[in-house]
């Protein structure tokens, strides 16, 4: 469990108690066999839920005002997107299920216990964007339904409270543990079939399908470029697969585990994309709308537009409470000697103080998002090139050594290092960066290469890493510490 009991045995009580009352105090350990009792199939509300955001809906409207693309290719890429992002999702899963522990703590393996510092540290502060984006978007939604229901109009200290609302629900949900996310996952995945019953007969009433259909057929980059956008969200969920798979048994099917990952993600973002592409044959300002949230409220009937939000809501509490759990962990493996449910609210105040400022001082939301997106994946994506492709000659973990962070670790390599997975893991962000463009960035080779045009610096570092971490010598895993160990970060 989380620290070890005092000799009183009060800790170990008031956890077991805690526990009881549905509060998850496992930290970074390996979950024990005994406790691994979830399902496959759990993992499809668990992606169901990660993807109920009604930016994809603004995505969607993009690829045809911005991308040019007609309501054929805005299929073709709503359904390429998922499939490449969320294979490599449910792919870095399998890990879970082999390790048993979230998916930082498992790097450890890869890195060694001090270079897997600085992977983490990237990703850690890469979430602080990803829960601001989304504390943002389900403020926006609450102030919408504020003023279409009562007339209240938004101001700054409106703002701040329902931010403020937002991110202490988040807090509470992603505190409680695995859980708790759980129950809110298969809440909001039913919430969102009815609501999306909803919208398919307002959609096929009132919709001018010739309009619709007439469009012509952006390029073939086009296509490229919007499927690139869309994954890159997508991608940004990998280091977090295996904090969702990790109460799997070893015995639970690999290929299970990637089509459930694939499958749930696949139901929200092909429907929510299309969409906002046949939205925006009647408003084309949807794509560009400073507050995409407001914008769809104004743009629905009041009948629709409210429960539309509200699950809106939901959805965006779903995903931040999610981001949130993984990151309790991420910040764990950092050094922080909290209990996860604590290490939690170090990022709930972060993106609280970020989220104020992006909704009081930006100009552009909908920019700020895709240049985040952008830079986002090019972050996570370095991490995944080396993992994954240590996952492909790695059948297990040492769970002692997960937790030994001293130097008679198996996982200490050279002072703490692995030279090979810290400079594929270097070079490949690097070449990543390099090769992509966006409104706050531009790397010196992305305007005159296919991939900075496209899009695609995400996936330019996930090759570049994984290649680099093939060929490279691997450090020898020394013998571990003695069976049973425990480190003072097992926590």
């Amino acid at each position: 469990m989380s620290p070890t009991a005092h000799p009183d045995g009060a800790l170990g009580h008031l956890e077991e108690s805690l526990e009881h009352r549905g509060l998850e105090t496992r930290g970074l350990e390996p979950v024990p066999d005994a406790e691994r009792t979830a399902t496959p199939r759990g993992l499809l509300p668990t992606w169901i839920a990660a993807n109920i955001t009604v930016l994809l809906v603004t995505m969607g409207a993009s690829l045809a005002v911005s991308f040019g693309l007609n309501f054929w290719q805005a299929l073709v890429v709503g359904i390429a997107a998922p499939v490449v992002s969320y294979g490599l999702v449910g792919l870095i899963g399998i890990a879970g299920r082999r390790g048993g522990a979230p998916g930082m703590a498992l790097s450890r393996a890869v890195f060694g216990q001090r270079g897997n510092l600085l992977p983490g540290a990237v990703i850690w502060v890469a979430r602080w964007g990803w829960e601001t984006i989304n504390a943002v978007t389900g403020a926006y939604a609450l102030l919408t339904v504020l003023e279409i229901l009562f007339g209240v109009r938004s101001n700054t200290v409106l703002i701040i409270v329902t931010l403020f609302l937002f991110v202490i629900t988040t807090f509470a949900i992603s505190g409680m543990g695995i859980r708790a996310v759980r129950y809110c996952n298969r809440w909001a995945t039913w919430l969102f079939g009815a609501f999306s019953l909803l919208v398919l007969g307002r959609l096929i009433a009132a919709t001018d399908w010739s309009r619709v259909f007439g469009r012509p057929a952006g390029s073939a980059a086009a296509m490229v470029t919007g499927a690139g956008l869309i994954a890159a969200g997508g991608m940004s969920w990998a280091p977090a697969a295996p904090d969702f798979t990790r109460y799997l048994p070893g015995a639970a099917s690999s290929a299970a585990i990637v089509r459930n990952t694939v499958g749930g993600a696949g139901i929200v973002v092909l429907p929510m994309v299309l969409m906002g592409t046949v939205m925006a044959s009647a408003t084309p300002g949807l794509a560009k709308a400073a507050d995409p949230v407001s914008f769809l409220g104004e743009a629905l009937p009041r009948w629709l537009a409210v429960p539309y939000l509200l699950i809106a809501l939901v959805g965006m509490e779903t995903i931040n409470a999610m981001s949130m759990y993984s990151a309790g962990f991420t910040a764990q493996t950092l050094g922080f000697r909290i209990h996860r449910h604590w290490a939690v609210s170090v990022n709930a105040v972060i993106s609280l103080l970020l989220g104020g400022v992006l909704m009081l001082a930006a100009t552009s939301f909908l920019a700020s998002f895709i240049a985040f997106l952008s830079l986002l994946a090019v972050a996570f994506s370095a991490w995944v090139g080396v993992f994954g492709t240590d996952m492909l000659r790695r059948r297990e973990y040492d769970a002692t050594a997960l937790l030994d962070t001293t130097r008679t670790g198996a996982y200490w390599y050279r002072a703490g290092f692995s030279p090979a997975a810290v400079a594929a893991w270097a070079l490949g962000l690097t070449a990543g960066l390099v090769f992509t463009t966006c409104d706050w960035f531009t790397g010196p080779l992305a305007a005159n290469n296919p991939v900075g045009r496209y899009g695609l610096g995400w996936l330019a570092t996930i090759v570049v890493s994984g290649l680099l971490y093939a060929v490279l010598p691997k450090p020898a895993v020394v013998p571990g510490a003695a069976a049973g160990q425990r480190s003072p970060m097992a926590v």
